[in-house]
């Protein structure tokens, strides 16, 4: 790879260029173009790209004068850098990709602020950590002690060298963060719904009714006939009226029967 020589102050002139979503981390005069960033000395590719404010777990290629490299290559003064998001479609399995996609084991850890969305992958079959009162360093020490793909809304959060596989959820519904999560790490075709408990996270498994008869209400003992019971929290579920009352976008990700919970 072919690089210019530093310019006599011994800063560095980097362009750059960033592809597709995102220049929506950029002001608006930096965005779809070639510009220009002058440091004052050599750095890093994940240090360059978070200096322009896009986490790297957003970037799965970069080409520095039009090579694949990874985060802790270190740009010098000339070079070209073009940045492009994670791939769903194109296969550039010759070049260097840097994030892990479909995700070998799907275990999720959501911040404070994706408390629904949280509730909604459980319910789609995903293990997912959620604690409303998480701090960041907290978050940070679950998501390496769980090994588990963070979720926040925080880009901040998302820049620590630490944080291996992320994503910023950009939409503001729940029911969308949820369709937006599953097609950012490509988890639709492994969707298990009604399999995990929306509180605890815990699995379900099917249960005898007559194990639990003395916990249901007269109409549900007398109008259902299927049971499951969470292994963590022994919660109950079936599938009920709470079933009509989701929203149709979660409906149509699940698509199958299953049983809804007693609340």
């Amino acid at each position: 790879m072919s690089r210019e020589n530093s310019d006599k102050s011994g800063k560095q002139h980097i362009r750059l260029r960033f592809y597709e979503e995102l220049n929506n981390f950029l002001p608006p005069h930096q965005r779809k173009m070639e510009f220009v960033r002058t440091l004052p000395e050599p750095t890093t590719t994940k240090d360059l790209i978070e200096g322009c404010r896009v986490p790297h777990t957003e970037v799965d290629l970069i080409l520095v004068n039009g090579e694949s490299v990874t985060f802790d290559w270190m740009v010098a003064d000339g070079d070209r850098v073009s940045v492009y998001p994670v791939f769903e479609s194109l296969d550039i399995s010759p070049a260097t990709r840097l994030q892990e996609r479909p995700l070998r084991n799907p275990r999720f850890l959501a911040d404070v602020n994706l408390g629904k969305l949280a509730r909604f992958l459980r319910m789609a079959g995903f293990d997912t950590a959620y604690r409303n009162d998480a701090h960041d360093d907290e978050l940070i020490e679950q998501m390496l002690r769980e090994d588990r793909a963070l979720l926040t809304r925080d880009r901040r959060l998302l820049m620590r060298r630490v944080v291996q596989k992320g994503y910023l959820v950009r939409a503001d519904r729940a029911a969308d963060q949820l369709d937006e999560v599953l097609r950012r790490f490509d988890l639709k075709s492994i969707v298990r719904p009604f399999t995990r408990c929306m509180h605890c996270n815990a699995r379900l498994e099917q249960v005898d009714k007559a194990k639990i008869e003395n916990r249901l209400k007269p109409l549900t003992k007398r109008y259902y006939q299927d049971f499951s019971k969470c292994t963590g929290c022994g919660r109950i579920y079936w599938k009920g009226s709470h079933r009509e009352r989701l929203d149709p976008k979660i409906s149509e990700i699940l698509s199958v029967s299953g049983p809804l919970p007693d609340r």
